[in-house]
């Protein structure tokens, strides 16, 4: 091999002591800068923007969890909770007012009305659920309340129209007829046709002893009402007014315990309305026209009650009771599915 020349070499030397001495100025200063600053804990962790990094500890050792919960939006809610019950009480109020009996198809046009618009309703979510709209950021509320909004009108409309053929009906027929005295010794049953409470006088009483039932699965009874004067019943021209009452009786023989027959403040009647028992009645009454020899014309049936205008309140006192607990039943099912709603939106991450 040649060997270097001198000039070669001292070249080669001062390049070897510039690159050693760099070194050492480099190293210098890394380790003035480390006892400058010290070293933060858990430096020595991947850094999370760096590849393959998964992130330092928090201070006290428990990896940092993000919360990724969004903020519901409280105003729907109030709106499904209220606005069904709403809507629920009114139906369930018309349908049982007086403006079902004066005025019967324009209540139920009115109801028509509300379920159109519940049918309205409806088309927002319906365009959701074909992907024709948009869906919306937060928890979709159009669907429960189209649905909940549907059931007030199918119920408010059933229970409203329940309440009133069983209580509300009966006190507005009594409500239109008239209100009048009369006495089973000079009246008759034509005069009082257009009156549904009718008070008798004091001297008025039942006929016990001339009351039938009548048997046909159930116990028709009737009795005459007729005046006494000193202890004793007088003979009517004709017997027009008859108390009744079902499965009061004996069929076999003279025995009335129907109404406030036991009542010696007793003296009127509320007139009865029904069509499904009238028949029978009257057989019951061809049945005493025949076994006691008494003239009949027109017989009509009565109550025997003492005050026939707190019965006839009855009737609106149980529709405003069963109101009542429309109202309370329905806001309880409102509020449940309103609840199982917000744990079912919750589970899908909103609060």
């Amino acid at each position: 091999l040649k060997p270097i020349s001198a000039p070669y070499s001292f070249q080669v030397g001062l390049l070897i002591r510039a690159l050693t001495g760099s070194e050492r100025i480099l190293h210098r200063k890394s380790s003035m800068q480390a006892e400058d600053r010290p070293i933060a804990r858990g430096a020595y962790m991947s850094r999370p923007g760096l590849y393959g990094g998964f992130g330092g500890f928090s201070p006290d050792n428990k990896p940092a969890v993000r919360d990724t919960r969004h903020r519901m939006n409280i105003v729907p809610v109030y709106q499904c909770l209220f606005v069904p019950w709403l809507l629920y009480c009114a139906l369930f109020a018309l349908m049982s007012s007086s403006a079902h009996y004066d005025r019967p198809y324009l209540c139920w046009g009115l109801v028509a009305v509300a379920a159109l618009g519940v049918v309205a309703l409806g088309w927002t979510p319906l365009k959701i659920l074909l992907g024709r709209a948009p869906a919306t950021n937060g928890p979709n509320w159009y669907g429960f309340f189209f649905v909940t909004m549907a059931v007030a009108v199918v119920l408010g409309a059933t229970f409203g129209n329940l309440n009133y053929g069983t209580t509300m009906i009966k006190y507005y027929d009594y409500q239109s007829l008239g209100t009048t005295e009369a006495s089973p010794l000079t009246s008759s049953g034509q005069e009082l046709m257009d009156d549904g409470r009718v008070s008798f006088g004091n001297n008025s009483v039942l006929d016990i002893k001339r009351s039938v039932g009548f048997k046909n699965m159930d116990t028709y009874c009737v009795a005459p009402i007729t005046v006494v004067e000193g202890g004793v019943s007088l003979p009517l021209e004709t017997y027009d007014f008859w108390a009744v009452g079902l499965n009061c009786c004996n069929s076999n023989a003279a025995d009335f315990s129907c109404g406030e027959y036991a009542n010696p403040t007793a003296h009127s009647g509320l007139r009865y309305l029904g069509d499904e028992q009238r028949a029978f009645f009257r057989l019951a009454v061809q049945e005493a026209s025949a076994a006691y020899g008494i003239q009949v014309k027109h017989p009509l049936f009565y109550f025997w009650v003492q005050d026939p205008t707190a019965e006839m309140d009855s009737f609106k006192s149980e529709g405003y009771k069963y109101f009542l607990i429309g109202m309370l039943c329905h806001f309880t099912w409102q509020s449940l599915c309103v609840g199982l709603a917000l744990a079912a939106f919750s589970k899908l991450g909103y609060a």
